[in-house]
């Protein structure tokens, strides 16, 4: 009688932690991890593809030195800020990393300045093939950041609901994830002039 009335507790246990959310709130959570890591896989490649897009412009470009290292200098700024999972969390450690990328790709644009003073260099099928690597890398980057936003936002609501928000603050104790935010200026569209 008494296994019976323990095995009866333990389902009342599990029906009343999945009824209050217990699990949907750590499938959420997994969620933004997922989220996260297509992020980091994005910026990967892009980190990848910039050694060999500097090393097809310095053969036409070699007078714009500066340029040049500005972009090897970020991409290995960019690589030597990690943001694991554990800290999504941490507003800080995200802001630097969202920094880092923000200078890499204020160096890519220069980058794209110099190129655009090369004709041979826009014409070369090498520079072409990687420059469309790279804007297809941005477009995944892009799309990653706004997959990990919509998880943020279903996680940090599920955490903040009630009777989630109860559950939470009894038993998972799961803290509030960072989404990307826009880069400071990224608010007036650049001026194009000829």
């Amino acid at each position: 009688m008494k296994k019976l009335s323990l095995m009866a507790m333990v389902v009342l246990v599990l029906l009343g932690l999945s009824g209050c959310g217990y699990n949907t709130m750590q499938a959420k959570e997994e969620a933004v991890f997922a989220a996260w890591g297509n992020v980091e896989a994005a910026y990967q490649r892009r980190a990848d593809l910039i050694p060999n897009l500097v090393e097809v412009v310095k053969g036409y470009a070699k007078h714009e030195a500066d340029t040049l290292q500005a972009v090897t200098e970020a991409r290995a700024k960019v690589g030597s800020i990690q943001v694991t999972k554990d800290a999504l969390a941490n507003q800080q450690a995200f802001a630097r990393f969202q920094e880092a990328q923000g200078q890499l790709t204020g160096a890519l644009s220069r980058l794209m300045v110099v190129v655009e003073r090369y004709p041979d260099l826009k014409a070369n099928q090498n520079f072409l093939d990687l420059q469309n690597q790279l804007e297809g890398t941005e477009n995944r980057i892009n799309v990653a950041r706004t997959r990990y936003n919509e998880a943020v936002q279903d996680f940090n609501t599920s955490i903040r609901t009630f009777p989630n928000s109860l559950t939470n603050s009894i038993v998972l104790k799961l803290q509030r994830k960072e989404p990307f935010k826009a880069e400071a200026g990224a608010q007036t569209a650049p001026k194009v002039k000829f």
